[in-house]
């Protein structure tokens, strides 16, 4: 186990319905969980809050339908670190979009997603980040990587970076994974998606 950033497409409206119900990202996160929405807002009761009495607040149902061509998913595994520094040359900074992985987008106000919880880009901004990715490619990033200044600071999963290549090839790990999400961006474009990031 470790940390992975996972991706989620979704539409323009669903995430102003997400921002407008920060709970609501659960249905997208953890949409084979139909309980966790409803107890995230507080609608079900827990065991000590039965015992003790706590009442039930009723609360309108929220018109939240996911269309045929939302919540694709893609992951990262624990390549998005060091993808996230072959893109910027940062530990946790840099310039937008291409810092997409760690910062940007709008955050999610709901503590339960994720390690660090949950960002939305609009298909404006995934857009954005889909043309700075066409001008980076393999060679870009083979120039990029430096094995002892992504181990001094700590790009995770720090073990790996210098390591002897042929025995375990830590940049055409990431290079696998940065070809994967750049297709998967490309693919939310064409559908006209949002995106959701989230460190789990």
């Amino acid at each position: 186990m470790g940390l992975c950033v996972a991706m989620f497409t979704l539409g323009a409206e669903n995430i102003r319905k997400v921002l407008a119900d920060p709970p609501l990202i659960l249905k997208v996160i953890a949409r084979h969980d139909p309980d966790a929405y409803e107890a995230a807002r507080g609608a079900k009761v827990g065991f000590f809050a039965r015992l003790f009495g706590r009442k039930i607040e009723a609360r309108a149902p929220v018109d939240f339908e996911l269309g045929s061509d939302e919540v694709r998913e893609t992951d990262m595994d624990k390549a998005w670190h060091g993808i996230h520094y072959l893109l910027t040359g940062t530990a946790d900074g840099g310039d937008e979009p291409l810092n997409f992985i760690l910062a940007g987008g709008t955050e999610v106000n709901h503590s339960r997603v994720g390690y660090d919880g949950a960002r939305v880009f609009t298909p404006e901004q995934v857009g954005a980040i889909d043309a700075a990715l066409r001008s980076v490619d393999d060679a870009v990033l083979r120039s990029r990587f430096n094995p002892a200044e992504m181990t001094a600071l700590d790009i995770y999963p720090s073990v790996i970076w210098n390591r002897d290549p042929n025995e375990d090839d830590a940049l055409g790990y990431c290079l696998e994974y940065f070809q994967s999400t750049k297709a998967f961006i490309a693919a939310a474009v064409e559908q006209r998606a949002g995106l959701v990031v989230c460190l789990t």
